[in-house]
């Protein structure tokens, strides 16, 4: 088997160093051809001294200096915006992962699937703006929209099984069935996957009680008990934000209805999720938390190949523990069903929002239990529009991003 060719957007993020793991643990399955980051020159050169990548990219030109005094070679280099699509379209790469924070992810992946590229997508984002988009898109050009989230890729495996058959389709351009050639996973609706169950830690407030939500402290909320994860993830696991956006991207992903798509609370962290059959019957798939699990089976799939990560160690699982999430207590479960539901530019509007009172919270501007307030109210201010195209969604985005802050600021 020929080593897979990669391009890894933020690089310098603790899905991007998983990744640069998995490439060191695999050499002869994984090739790390591109490495980009937004502005951290010092840890992006070292990162590319170390697997001398053709090419790199730093977002903020205004580290650029710094950037080329650090590399002990000479790659390519891009710059802004503009290079991270452009490193997202290398000639040399066949796989770009996307594990940026945000929306900045969503030119450079629009721009990797026009390029022919595959696509392992830890950015929740991607999906829940333009996962209409994304999902025609890579239909068009005929390439793999591969999860990377933990959650996403659990199920992933879980219907892995089924690719060749009745559930599952791979389809070239144009639909034509086809089981040996590359094209698109294309899960259909059919009624034999009875739900999607993602499984979450909880947080760190799973057990406290909801009147203690307004004294919730910011270094409280960044203590996550199982990941180690940035402040923007780690508070949207605390809200449970987290898990609603992974709601909406399981929808598109696997093409299934959201009253489909469930989620439990499963505070081990050893199930990362689970799908119910028609049978009654429930697949689930089971490791340690350590995203270079997920990474490398996007990266090799539909291989699973011997690495030096840890097998479980049954003997040392004393519980395995499930519980039902408290959605009065948690209201973004309930909001992010509604935006998925409402479809269009709703799911942009969620997103937007929760990213501009998450960073008021971040900043402490206001408290926790507000952070699902300004969502809601900016929610029941917005009319969605149905199949928007890329431009309509980021209007959108930024018509929430100022509603919110205009909320923040009263």
């Amino acid at each position: 088997m020929k080593r897979k060719r990669v391009v890894v957007l933020g690089a310098t993020g603790s899905i991007g160093e998983s990744a640069l793991k998995v490439a060191h643990d695999i050499p002869d399955r994984m090739e790390i051809v591109g490495l980009a980051a937004n502005s951290n020159a010092e840890k992006l050169a070292a990162a590319a001294n170390k697997v001398r990548p053709k090419a790199i990219c730093l977002v903020d030109e205004s580290k650029m200096e710094a950037l080329r005094d650090a590399l002990e070679y000479q790659p390519q280099i891009f710059s802004g915006e503009q290079g991270l699509c452009e490193i997202s379209a290398l000639d040399a790469a066949e796989m770009v992962v996307i594990a940026i924070v945000g929306t900045a992810g969503l030119r450079p992946a629009l721009a990797a699937i026009e390029a022919g590229k595959d696509l392992a997508v830890a950015s929740k984002e991607i999906l829940v703006m333009a996962g209409e988009i994304v999902m025609d898109a890579a239909r068009d050009k005929g390439v793999h929209i591969l999860p990377v989230d933990s959650e996403h890729n659990a199920i992933f495996q879980c219907l892995d099984g089924r690719v060749q058959g009745s559930g599952f389709r791979v389809q070239k351009e144009g639909g034509a069935r086809t089981d040996s050639e590359p094209g698109i996973l294309k899960p259909e609706t059919s009624p034999d996957v009875r739900r999607l169950i993602l499984t979450a830690s909880g947080g760190p407030f799973r057990n406290t009680p909801r009147q203690e939500f307004d004294s919730i402290t910011v270094e409280q909320a960044l203590k996550h008990p199982t990941w180690n994860m940035g402040p923007k993830i780690t508070i949207d696991s605390a809200t449970l934000f987290n898990k609603g956006l992974e709601m909406i991207e399981a929808h598109w992903l696997f093409g299934v209805e959201m009253k489909r798509v469930e989620v439990v609370i499963h505070p081990q962290s050893i199930v990362h999720s689970m799908v119910e059959f028609a049978d009654g019957s429930t697949l689930a798939q089971l490791s340690y938390s350590d995203m270079c699990f997920p990474i490398q089976y996007a990266v090799t799939w539909p291989d699973r190949v011997p690495n030096s990560l840890p097998p479980l160690d049954f003997g040392k699982i004393q519980t395995l523990e499930f519980e039902i999430p408290r959605y009065d207590d948690f209201p973004a479960l309930h909001l992010a069903r509604r935006a998925g539901e409402a479809g269009g530019t709703m799911p942009a509007v969620l997103n937007a929002a929760n990213e501009v009172a998450v960073a008021a919270f971040l900043e402490r501007q206001m408290r926790f239990p507000q952070i699902w307030g300004v969502v809601g109210q900016v929610m029941d201010r917005h009319t969605s529009v149905a199949h928007p195209d890329l431009d309509a969604i980021l209007r959108a985005d930024q018509w929430a991003r100022q509603e919110a802050r205009r909320l923040v600021g009263e």
